[in-house]
């Protein structure tokens, strides 16, 4: 074969303005959030461990994060087209077997950059990138089933993420309470990734992914979401007064019942109303989240 023959059959290399796309920044915020509100849940000054901080939120969003959305993005690339083949993969823009092959090198990548942080965040990692790949890849594509796919988004996002923050400040097993924490705000965020189902009902229903916008249609699947936020807020209001923390006990009451009221809303025309409470609801959440962290900074410090 010739060199023109060749290059007429190779696929052209991505632009990195593709690339860039294809690895959704706007997404990195959700476990960098979550990893800042390990790291101050840990209880520890961050003067003296800055260049891991650096390196933990680089790993939580341009690393860990951008891979799931790649591998994500491979694994979606039919149902992309029907619902939006704009994105770079169903346009062209990331050609041939690229999409799979970022995602790999992006997951070796991550692994590799982990290691440098010890041996928590390496497993940390190692977990959440499993998760990404068993969320979007056959044969598991948990993607399919609508409780375990958003389960397995919200363990890596918020769980994970605020497991490393606390594992690179303390380079142990974090305290029990923190852990208790990013459990609660775990299953809350299976409510957001519900939420984000609502999208995707008709190209999910052709493909047959099992989404609960899906199964047990747009208003249930409503309820559920608004329930799996709720009931963990509630929980965390309760413990942190019991922990002695009342202030923050009543912050993260009031943000949740902002949130209830916007629920109310939300909960007339969930397809219509879900990117509002996401601009809305969820950022009282993740406040929510900040505010239980400082609550438990002074107990588990030192």
């Amino acid at each position: 074969m010739s060199a023109r023959e060749i290059t007429a059959v190779a696929p052209p290399v991505p632009a990195p303005a593709a690339v860039l796309e294809l690895f959704k920044p706007i997404t990195w915020f959700a476990p960098m959030w979550a990893f800042m509100c390990g790291v101050v849940s840990s209880g520890l000054p961050v003067s003296a461990r800055w260049p891991l901080l650096l390196g933990g939120i680089i790993l939580a969003g341009p690393l860990v994060c951008a891979t799931s959305q790649a591998v994500n993005d491979w694994y979606d690339r039919h149902v992309d087209a029907i619902n939006e083949p704009g994105r770079p993969i169903p346009s062209g823009r990331i050609p041939g077997d690229w999409g799979f092959w970022i995602g790999v090198a992006w997951t070796a990548i991550s692994l590799a950059f982990s290691s440098l942080l010890g041996v928590w965040v390496f497993l940390a990692a190692s977990l959440g990138l499993m998760l990404s790949w068993a969320y979007s890849a056959p044969p598991l594509r948990l993607k399919q089933n609508g409780w375990l796919g958003p389960a397995a988004v919200a363990v890596s996002y918020e769980g994970i993420s605020w497991f490393t923050g606390a594992a690179v400040m303390r380079s142990a097993l974090p305290d029990w309470r923190i852990l208790f924490l990013a459990a609660c705000y775990s299953v809350g965020a299976h409510g957001i990734m519900t939420l984000n189902d609502f999208k995707a009902v008709e190209g999910d229903s052709r493909m047959r992914i099992r989404s609960l916008p899906v199964e047990l249609g747009v208003d249930n699947a409503a309820l559920i979401a608004c329930a799996m936020m709720a009931l963990p807020q509630i929980v965390v209001v309760v413990r942190l007064a019991a922990w002695g923390r009342p202030v923050y006990s009543a912050t993260v009451g009031a943000f949740l019942a902002v949130q209830l009221v916007l629920m109310t809303r939300l909960l007339q025309d969930p397809r219509k109303y879900a990117p509002w409470y996401n601009a809305t609801g969820t950022s009282l959440f993740v406040f929510g989240m900040l505010a239980a962290a400082f609550a438990v900074r002074p107990l588990v410090g030192g």
